[in-house]
């Protein structure tokens, strides 16, 4: 029986762990879940998991969630805030930890998880963006067991030798690491049509159901360069070890290629449960609730490379890993104001890349050597993000 907590628990990765443990209450026990504004969702998933702690992150709501917790008699502890996040995280009866808080606010409570050792099933890309090295360092100076949930490191984990480092790339005769993405809903549409597309259209993924946020980075690729900088902390490579390949169906979910000429693939139906699945039970498997492959209905599988003028974004992530840790949490702060204002319908869908370049063009190298240096350099490089979208917008 493990112990769960599930940060980010109103997200569509956090309901789909919720799915996957459901499936398995004789392995899976939830201790807390979390949440940020939608205290009422939140609570209704604690009664029925019978969690013990519920955390609503926005100090604002807490009293509504008090209030409500009372009506549907919760029989859980209701905390709120950034400490309780990582109290929950941490916790000494917890063995498990669901990182998917989406953006800078998962990094804390992801890290506190790591320090106490946990298994940490990181679906939150920006931990690593952010912070990479000094994360990499935590999971090792604490016995942590780290475990990639994104779908696309999770299939690389999956094609790998067991215990890869960097150190075998040769030794294990790889040749490339091929990240594949599906190139979002704009993939076939007119570039000159880019300027005037909507939230809804960007929110409007083909494949994946993901929360709106991640669905705008899908749609610029930025998802994609966020998870090229992940893969590169997490499996120690550098950035001439990747290739990035578009692939529209998402069945074929990323891929290695060795220098023998075979390429090892992992493929499966766009679902997060089956990632979710593999890294709670991992190194066994067990049920996600997804439906094997039919290969008798796939018609084709197509590939190609991702264009720079589509895609601007994709490759700013790329140049920003060669920079180093200032440049990627720059780039990860820049985007988070630039597809809120977005989603507001403040600006237009391609001045979100205008305004990350414009943040990399504007601030100056500077070395990262704690957390705190590189929360402060987050909050520095959001603050030239909203003055430059401030121009943009007058």
């Amino acid at each position: 029986m493990q112990t769960i907590t599930v940060l980010g628990a109103t997200g569509s990765i956090g309901l789909s762990t919720l799915d996957v443990v459901n499936r398995h209450p004789d392995r899976y026990r939830v201790f807390a879940l979390t949440g940020n504004q939608q205290y009422k969702q939140l609570i209704d998933l604690a009664k029925q998991c019978a969690a013990r702690y519920v955390v609503i992150a926005d100090e604002s709501y807490y009293p509504q969630a008090i209030e409500y917790a009372g009506e549907v008699s919760l029989g859980a502890d209701v905390l709120t805030g950034s400490l309780a996040l990582q109290q929950v995280a941490s916790a000494a009866e917890v063995d498990c930890v669901m990182a998917a808080i989406v953006g800078a606010a998962g990094l804390l409570p992801t890290l506190a998880a790591v320090k106490a050792g946990k298994r940490v099933l990181l679906a939150n890309k920006e931990s690593l963006v952010m912070s990479g090295e000094l994360f990499m360092q935590a999971v090792i100076d604490h016995n942590a067991t780290l475990l990639p949930i994104d779908s696309e490191h999770n299939a690389i984990f999956q094609c790998l030798p067991q215990d890869f480092t960097r150190a075998q790339l040769t030794d294990s005769g790889i040749s490339n690491i091929l990240l594949t993405g599906s190139g979002g809903p704009f993939l076939h549409i007119q570039e000159s049509e880019l300027v005037s597309v909507t939230p809804q259209q960007a929110c409007a993924h083909p494949n994946w159901e993901m929360g709106r946020k991640i669905s705008v980075d899908s749609a610029t690729m930025m998802n994609k360069g966020l998870e090229f900088i992940e893969a590169c902390w997490l499996f120690g490579l550098q950035a001439d070890d990747i290739k990035v390949v578009l692939h529209p169906q998402s069945v074929i979910h990323s891929m290695v290629q060795y220098i023998d000429g075979s390429v090892i693939a992992q493929m499966g139906n766009p679902d997060m449960r089956t990632p979710i699945a593999y890294g709670l039970a991992y190194p066994h498997r067990i049920h996600a609730g997804v439906d094997a492959l039919d290969f008798s209905s796939i018609s084709a599988f197509t590939f190609d490379k991702p264009c720079p003028q589509r895609y601007p974004n994709l490759y700013l992530a790329i140049d920003a890993f060669k920079h180093g840790q200032y440049a990627t949490t720059a780039l990860n702060a820049a985007n988070e104001v630039a597809v809120d204002a977005f989603l507001a319908e403040q600006i237009k869908f391609t001045d979100i890349a205008s305004i990350n370049e414009s943040v990399l063009n504007s601030i100056e190298p500077v070395q990262l050597t704690s957390i705190q240096d590189v929360i402060e350099f987050d909050a520095q490089a959001r603050s030239v993000a909203r003055r430059i979208l401030t121009g943009i917008m007058a």
